[in-house]
Parts: structure tokens; sequence; C-alpha cells
């Protein structure tokens, strides 16, 4: 089991514990922390995160989907260089103290 450090858009720090399956946005979905709209699917932008930047290296690659949903959403709200759809990362054991922020929704 990973356990992953939240602070909300409303700056309150949480930490939940993630089974190593699945996505991000499903742990943080079930914790009632973002929407996932579009069920994971890259194409809402409801799970957009920003990663603690001791852990971008350690995620898996951006696919062009999410760099375009993520360019898109660039117009209405703050995209940073850590900035990730939390719908394309997959849970695994070596994110247990993953650090994130989850961004302003539009």
């Amino acid at each position: 089991m990973a356990q992953i450090e939240v602070t909300t858009a409303a700056g309150k720090t949480k930490t939940l514990d993630a089974e190593p399956a699945g996505t991000l946005m499903e742990v943080l979905r079930d914790a009632g922390l973002v929407e996932g709209a579009c069920g994971g699917v890259a194409s809402c932008g409801t799970c957009h995160v920003y990663l603690d930047e001791d852990w971008t290296e350690d995620m898996n690659e951006i696919e062009e989907e999410e760099q375009l949903m993520l360019d898109g959403l660039a117009e209405a709200v703050d995209v940073r260089p850590t900035s990730r759809l939390a719908c394309q990362i997959l849970m695994s054991e070596k994110l247990d103290g993953l650090m994130l922020e989850i961004a302003p929704q539009q």
C-alpha cells in the first residue's frame, strides 16, 4: 500500500492510503477530492494536479492526449511544469510518499 500526501485546493493537507492498482484519479475521486468526470480518458481536466517537483521524474511519461488536455487547460487555469492529469498516473508501490496539490478547477 502507498501513502499519498494531498494538499486540497482549499489548502488542507490529507494523507490517503492507496492500493497499488488503478489510477491516482480513482484514489482522489474515492476520497472526494476530484471529480474525474470523464472516467479517466484525459478529456475533462477535472483531475488536474500539481506534483511535488521531487516526484515528476518518477512518473510514467505524458502521452499525447494528456499533453493536449493540459495545453487546453492552460487557457483557463494555472498549468505548471509539474501539472499532470491524475487519471493518467498509474498507482504502484513506488508512489509511496507521493506529494501533490489539487489544482483549482476552471
